[in-house]
């Protein structure tokens, strides 16, 4: 899957209100008019400003794991990349977003869509890490 570089997050984002009621997705209940906080979408994202970029996404090899084409990935890249957790990296000159894996001690990409193989590194091949994915935003059809 391969992904397009939007830059380094530069400044804070203007909070918005966090509405202290929590909206139900089974049954309606009665709206809340009662503001609870400010919330900046940086302070919900972001652990590590100077070490987090946005990524857009291409294809669609993670879409079991609800990252879509077009969807933007926050990565960052001062967290140690361990097996299990979503990455962007690169492999042969490209980068690409994989689930990290491990087979007989060595690094694996999985894709999570059955349509993709995964990627596994031949002797003498390296994999680079560029970061690890910590969140993703995509907007919802119709919108």
């Amino acid at each position: 899957m391969p992904v397009t570089f939007l830059g380094r997050l530069a400044r804070p984002s203007q909070p918005l209100p966090l509405f202290l009621c929590r909206v139900s997705a089974g049954f309606p209940s009665p709206a809340e008019d009662h503001v609870d906080a400010n919330l900046s979408l940086d302070d919900l994202c972001v652990q590590h400003p100077a070490a987090t970029f946005f990524l857009r996404v291409r294809g669609d090899s993670m879409r079991d794991l609800g990252i879509f084409d077009g969807d933007i990935v926050v990565v960052d890249r001062s967290l140690n990349p361990r097996v299990g957790m979503v990455v962007v990296a690169l492999v042969n000159g490209a980068f690409t977003c994989k689930q990290l894996g491990s087979h007989d001690g060595r690094p694996v990409l999985h894709a999570a869509n059955p349509a993709y193989p995964d990627i596994h590194l031949g002797e003498g091949e390296e994999l680079e890490v560029f970061g690890v994915v910590t969140n993703c935003i995509h907007r919802l059809p119709g919108v």
